[in-house]
């Protein structure tokens, strides 16, 4: 097996250079390091990360744990995160909890056995891990929540605004004439404690609006259980004029309701939702959302973790909020005068 010093010499370095070229590959210049990695494919050579790992502590991989892989903002958060690692010569284990806490400690566990340098997690519900993850700090790994925070949580996070999104969203329909507007889910500390949903009360109070209390429902910001929602709510002898879904699989839930309903966007009821998915702009009409940047929010979160690995400033704590943008394309419009009065 061709070794480190075989690579150096191949590539006519030195062997810091070499291993530096493996580990910090960003630090060389690009002719030297496009010699080297010649000739480590000329040769062959595979470094042993386990035993890298083991004399540094940890490896040179960061671990992503995301709620649900399948749907489309954590794939697309899966990539970005993937693209801003490799180019920063790191490995990515990625997992997913289910949003469930308990499913989420076993993935911990097998995180701190590969000794990850990172940990870029969104965090599920239910009792949280503060615990281990403070354990997985303390051996060596930086932790940062994306996308939702365990309360009182200690830990950097990467977050889209979502206060300031859902008082866009909100101003924006009331702007429209709505005053009849529900939002698919409401807050619940303990069930379903994120942040869209505790906002949403707030939003209607400050453009005048009250809480509809027929509208509220504690529900998982799945499709299945948007789509049993929004049947419910469009059933009501005061259904709302506007929905507003707090991801886009709600939207698709939702979509495929009204659809059932024979009840025509925005004709008869407006409907906005997060996340620019593709399907939301070929449908018709093509739905208004507010987008997340994602791939801004992977390369940032990569950052922060890498500066503090390199750095060795593991308890260094950065939090950071990316605004959304609303996408204005047609299925939010005025409601009906008859629907109004």
């Amino acid at each position: 097996m061709p070794s480190i010093l075989d690579v150096a010499k191949r590539a006519g370095v030195a062997p810091t250079t070499a291993k530096r070229a493996i580990n910090e590959p960003h630090l060389l210049a690009p002719a030297t390091l496009e010699r080297v990695r010649k000739a480590i494919e000329e040769l062959g050579y595979e470094p042993d990360q386990v035993a890298g790992g083991l004399r540094r502590g940890r490896t040179r991989t960061l671990g992503l744990m995301v709620g649900n892989i399948i749907e489309p903002f954590f794939a697309s958060l899966i990539r970005s995160v993937a693209h801003a690692a490799q180019e920063r010569g790191y490995a990515l284990i990625v997992t997913d909890s289910e949003y469930d806490t308990k499913v989420e400690r076993a993935n911990l566990r097998v995180m701190l056995g590969h000794r990850v340098s990172g940990l870029i997690i969104r965090s599920g519900y239910g009792e949280p891990n503060l615990d281990y993850l403070r354990r997985m700090q303390e051996r060596g790994t930086y932790i940062l929540e994306i996308d939702y925070f365990y309360p009182e949580s200690p830990f950097s996070h990467v977050m889209l605004d979502n206060p300031a999104c859902v008082f866009a969203g909100v101003r924006y329909l009331h702007a429209l004439g709505h005053r009849r507007i529900a939002a698919l889910g409401s807050y619940d500390p303990v069930h379903h404690p994120e942040e869209r949903s505790r906002s949403f009360p707030e939003a209607l109070k400050s453009v005048g609006l009250p809480v509809i209390e027929s509208y509220q429902r504690v529900i998982r910001l799945v499709e299945p259980e948007a789509y049993r929602l929004t049947l419910e709510l469009m059933r009501l002898p005061e259904p709302p004029t506007a929905l507003f879904a707090l991801n886009g699989s709600e939207a698709a839930g939702a979509f495929r309701a009204l659809q059932e309903l024979g009840l025509r966007i925005p004709q008869d009821v407006s409907l906005l939702t997060f996340d620019n998915y593709s399907w939301t702009s070929l449908v018709t009409p093509p739905l208004d959302v507010i987008e997340q940047p994602v791939e801004e929010m992977g390369r940032a979160a990569v950052e922060i973790v890498l500066d503090a690995v390199e750095h060795q400033t593991l308890v260094k704590v950065v939090r950071q909020r990316f605004p959304g943008r609303l996408i204005r394309r047609g299925s939010c419009a005025p409601p009906r005068m008859a629907a109004v009065r």
